[in-house]
């Protein structure tokens, strides 16, 4: 089975001071996800209930020294269950019966140093096996099949690749990782070079935190150099990837399918008006 690393080591700035007691990754935001009713759910429990639904069970979460609130959060609290009544008893013990079926590793990354560095937190966890990673602040809402199975099924489909993004065509492309790509098919591309956050971009496309790697992306971060914002990005170890002939896909959003990021006070702002049309 596929192991998923979530990362949620961030700091967060942009959504001080919210932020200085709460992840960015438990800002809350509106779900049925276990309930034929609106609820508020953190965005983490969000992403982790989804790839649940997927069937995923190994999980790592990298998260940073000061996010104990994250772990205490996914550990299942029988004498607080015992005092809920009605819905919110039903919501929490389907939570912590997932909760119960999955393995869960904890990694802290003691400083802040980037995309990549937090990736790489997660070797030993990961092995030699292939391996999903999923950014703790975003997630894909899709009515279809969504954009982590399509990733694993262009994996089984392509062995031979080792790395598969997820781009979409966005406005502010020096918020994003920015693929210079070939289409090879319906929704699928050859990706040539990746810059992060580029001054000039070289196409319409940014690069969504949502990967599917092969164990060889580890021997690539341990090659790259602290690079925009003085942090190890993890678009720099794809480029080098690239350079070294190694072959990379991607893959883009469908039109029914809409990215939720919590980054920003602006893509928050949107965030909770996405899932409260579509809870």
């Amino acid at each position: 089975m596929t192991k998923v690393v979530i990362t949620a080591a961030g700091r967060g700035t942009r959504l001080l001071p919210f932020t200085k007691e709460m992840p960015k990754e438990m800002v809350p935001i509106f779900s049925n996800v276990s309930t034929s009713r609106r609820i508020v759910l953190p965005l983490l429990q969000y992403v982790y209930e989804q790839l649940y639904s997927m069937n995923f069970r190994d999980y790592c979460f990298v998260v940073g020294r000061e996010k104990r609130s994250i772990e205490d959060h996914f550990t299942p609290h029988e004498m607080y269950l015992r005092d809920l009544k009605g819905d919110y008893k039903s919501v929490m013990t389907k939570f912590y019966h997932k909760l119960e079926n999955s393995h869960l590793v904890w990694i802290n990354q003691n400083r802040p140093l980037g995309f990549g560095d937090a990736v790489k937190h997660a070797e030993k966890y990961v092995g030699k096996e292939d391996f999903v990673v999923h950014a703790g602040d975003v997630t894909i809402l899709s009515k279809n099949k969504h954009p982590v199975l399509r990733l694993i099924e262009t994996a089984k489909k392509y062995p031979d690749v080792k790395a598969i993004l997820l781009c979409k065509k966005v406005r502010d492309l020096k918020r994003y990782g920015v693929p210079t790509i070939n289409k090879l098919s319906n929704n699928l591309f050859a990706v040539n070079e990746v810059i992060e956050k580029p001054d000039k971009p070289k196409s319409e496309f940014g690069i969504l935190p949502l990967y599917y790697f092969k164990s060889n992306i580890f021997s690539s971060l341990k090659k790259i150099k602290p690079g925009k914002g003085k942090e190890f990005q993890l678009t720099d170890a794809i480029q080098n990837m690239i350079k070294e002939k190694q072959k990379v896909l991607a893959i883009t959003l469908n039109k029914n399918e809409d990215e939720v990021d919590v980054g920003t006070v602006e893509s928050y702002r949107n965030a909770q008006e996405i899932t409260f049309r579509k809870a």
